[in-house]
């Protein structure tokens, strides 16, 4: 982290998962040496936001049409 600030966070997000999406997170986290699974999350949610030529998702019509792994299988 390039700054070194205290951050205020005041939002609490609820995402539900299942065993081999937080594994693949997990797996992620460790391989990255991430000090918890929350900054690892944050770390995936920037790197999407910030994430180049890519194809916007399908219209889907439920939330559990979307999942951590793709098509392969993996994140």
């Amino acid at each position: 982290m390039a700054e070194n600030r205290k951050l205020h966070r005041t939002e609490r997000l609820q995402v539900m998962l299942d065993e081999r999406e937080l594994n693949l997170i997990d797996e992620w986290r460790f391989d990255k040496r991430i000090p918890t699974r929350a900054a690892a999350i944050r770390e995936l949610i920037a790197r999407g936001l910030n994430a180049q030529n890519l194809e916007d998702p399908e219209q889907r019509a439920r939330s559990t049409d979307y999942s951590v792994m793709g098509e392969s299988g993996g994140l």
